[in-house]
This record gives structure tokens, sequence and C-alpha cells, in this order.
């Protein structure tokens, strides 16, 4: 039988299982019985301490309100007593779950103070109603006070015992946790003894294949994407040779799309725009084609130099990548034809926003090219073609929109010469603009 290597890691873990099984009876029963003591530590004795705390800050809290009502009158500290008074209940009431039975009376005796307390105040409130502020102040002072004292007292027993309670069951728990530890590392001992031996076998067995792999990899990473490798099993490994031949093609693929990417820019380049439009046609889902042109940047490069021209370029490729990352997705598609030419291709309800974007963009960021002489003046003055110094405007954007699917366009040139007519249309226009097919068509009969 054929084993692949899964199975045969399962195999070697099920054999340290049941070695480790049959001898941790004893261990299993140790933390079982620490388990339940660190339970009771963490959800009783735990819960205990902090609610006493919280209970003592309540109290601190309530007889605050009280003395502040005496002093200042206000009926809005009388709801303050009483809303510490609930809070207090309601942290009694927690208190009263599951509490052991040696607690039960000084739980018990805290409801009673509590309920005295309260009545105490009811006296206090009524003779403050009736304007005998001192007999309030020394009811307060007197039985108010030893009330307080005594629940004070309470809590802090409380406190005490719980408190008790953790130390002995954590150093329970401390002896019991060693006499376990001992266990597992008998058990850990035996266990490796057998893994190293089945995990020996099972390393001969994967590092062979393993290393003619790495060896492949060393010439794919020298840039040999030829390279492919013969190993032949029916395990993963050879599912990973097999993998590993299909990812050194798609590598010569990749390599020759990157090879075509635009140097200036990143950008891919005319191959790779070509390959994204016939695929997007091939699954006739419909899209947006968005060809970029800029207006009068053969003057600027001129007037200004070519590694200045050079710097715009590389302007408007981030211009692109900002509009997308803002309003398109990963899905969008940038490519650089080349010089001042570039293609944008998304989904026709992103498209023209996103064309939107980049024309209010570059009209923003292009003044930064200029001279602030040349930007004062909105134009340059350079030599045209045949030699003579006129006026250029600043440079511009012209987008064109087209939007199809295999059904409209048969090819990419087709859909590429459409859209370059589009962007011929929009560059008779003024300024910085982004035109649709459908504008160029309702364009009036004396622009066709």
């Amino acid at each position: 039988m054929i084993l692949n290597i899964r199975s045969k890691l399962i195999l070697s873990y099920l054999a340290m299982a049941v070695l480790t099984v049959l001898a941790s009876a004893y261990a299993v029963g140790h933390l079982r019985d620490l388990n339940k003591l660190a339970f009771t530590v963490i959800h009783q004795d735990f819960r205990f301490l902090e609610t006493e705390k919280q209970m003592m800050d309540t109290l601190l809290a309530w007889e605050g309100a009280e003395k502040k009502y005496l002093i200042l009158k206000d009926p809005a500290m009388a709801d303050i007593f009483w809303a510490r008074s609930q809070d207090f209940q309601s942290q009694l009431a927690v208190l009263k779950q599951d509490t052991p039975p040696e607690r039960d009376g000084a739980v018990e005796q805290l409801s009673l103070l509590s309920s005295q307390y309260n009545a105490i105040f009811h006296k206090e409130t009524s003779l403050v109603g009736e304007n005998r502020i001192e007999e309030a102040v020394v009811l307060s002072s007197q039985e108010g006070r030893r009330i307080i004292e005594k629940m004070a007292f309470s809590l802090r027993s409380l406190q005490l015992q719980s408190e008790k309670s953790i130390d002995a069951r954590m150093n329970t728990i401390k002896i019991k946790g060693l006499e376990a530890a001992r266990m597992t590392i008998l058990l850990a001992g035996a266990s490796l003894v057998v893994g190293l031996f089945l995990a020996a076998a099972i390393t001969f067995n994967i590092s062979r294949p393993l290393k003619k792999l790495e060896k492949a990899t060393g010439f794919i990473a020298d840039g040999h994407f030829d390279t492919q490798i013969n190993i032949q099993r029916r395990d993963e490994i050879g599912s990973l040779a097999k993998a590993f031949n299909a990812m050194t093609k798609r590598l010569k693929i990749l390599e020759t799309l990157h090879l075509d990417a635009s140097p200036l820019t990143g950008l891919p380049g005319n191959l790779a725009i070509e390959n994204e439009i016939e695929r997007r046609l091939r699954e006739e889902n419909l899209f947006s084609l968005c060809h970029l042109d800029l207006d009068n940047f053969k003057p600027f490069a001129d007037h200004y130099g070519y590694a200045w021209g050079s710097e715009v370029i590389k302007e408007v490729a981030l211009i692109l990548e900002d509009c997308k990352q803002k309003l398109g997705s990963e899905a969008d598609f940038i490519g650089h034809i080349g010089g001042d030419d570039f293609i944008m291709i998304a989904e026709p309800s992103r498209a023209e926003k996103i064309c939107r974007c980049i024309v209010e963009e570059f009209d923003q960021r292009i003044r930064k090219f200029y001279s602030e002489e040349d930007q004062q003046r909105g134009f340059i003055l350079a030599k045209d073609r045949q030699g003579q110094l006129r006026e250029f405007p600043l440079v511009t954007v012209t987008l064109s929109i087209v939007t199809g699917n295999g059904s409209l366009y048969r090819s990419p040139l087709e859909m590429a010469k459409m859209a370059a007519e589009v962007k011929n249309y929009g560059k008779t226009l003024t300024g910085s603009n982004y035109v649709r097919k459908e504008d160029m068509d309702e364009r009036p009969a004396s622009f066709a």
C-alpha cells in the first residue's frame, strides 16, 4: 500500500498517542483535580474577593452620599444614596450565590445591616424635611456610623476568608502540579524516543525529493525559468513537483510581461494591456477602456527638457494610482502605452468617477512643474516645428471612455481604435476633459 505523507505522519502520531494514552491515566486524574481547583479559585474565590472589594468601595460611596446629603440637603444626593444602596444590594446578591456555608452568617448580617442603614437614612430625610438638622446629624454620627463600621468589619472578615481560601487552594495546586509534572516528564521522554525513531524514518523519505526541489529553486532564483523537475510520487511531494513545474511556466510568462513594463513608470506595457483587454472581451463582462493623453506636452518637454517631461509622466502615473486607490478596486487595471499615453480599465460604474478624479488631480498638480512666470502667464513661449516662437497653452489631459464587451468589440485593436477616436474628439475641446463615446455620438453635426 502506498502511503502519502499525511498518512505516514498520522500513523507515527497514532503510535505515540497510544503510548501516551496508556501511560497517562494517572496524570489525567491529577490534571482533572487541578482543573477543578483552578476553576473554583477563578470562578468562586476570586469572584467573591473582587465582589467584596467592590462592596467596600460602594460602602464608602454610600456613606459619603449620606454625609453630603446632611450637609447640602440636596434631594439629588438622596438619589445618589439610594443608587449606591441598590449597587450594594446587587453586589450582595452576587455574594449570596454559591456562598460556602461558613460565610452564610456574615452575608446574612450584611443584608440585615444594609436594611437598617436604609431605615436610618429614611429617618434622616424625614428629620431634614422637618428642619430638625441637628437630630439627623446625631442619628447619622451615632447609629449610622455604628452600622457602617459593622458592615466594614464584616466585609474585611469575608475578604480575609477569601484570601485564605485562595492561598490554601493555590498551595494544593502547587503540590498536585509537581506530581503531574513528574509524570508528564516521564511520558515526554518515552514519546520522544519513539518520536525520534519515526521522525528519522519519515524525514529520510521526505528529504531526498525536497533536496531536488531546493536545487531547482536555486536555478529559478538565478533566472532560469525553463527549469523542470522530475519527481514521480503519488503523495504531496509529487503534487508539489507538478505545481513547481506549473509555476516555472507561469514565471516565464510573468518575466515576459515584466520586460514589457514601462521602465519610467513601472506600469504594465503594451503586451500586458493587450492581454488584459483580450481577457475581458473573452469573459464578455461589460467594462470601460479609458485612454489618457496629454495635450501640449511636446512644447512643454522641448521648453523644459526631456528630464522634466519625464517627471510629468511619472506624476501622471501617480495620479492614476491615487485615483484608483481612492475610487477604484483591485480589479481595475492601469497600463502605460508609452510616452504620455496611458490606459485604464475599470468597471463602468466606477470609470467616469475615476476619470473625473484624474482630471481634477492633474489640473491641480501640473502647475508645480511650471516656473512662476509661466504659471502667471498661463502659457509658455516655445518654438513650433517651423522654428517660429509662439504661445503654447499649459499642459492639459484628455481621457476617452469606451464601454463594451465581447459582443460589441471583437478584438483589443478594435476597442483601442474606438478609444483613440473618442480621445481625438476630446482633444478638440478646451482644457482638461474626459469624454465618453456616447458624448462623441451626441455631438452636433458641425463637429462630426
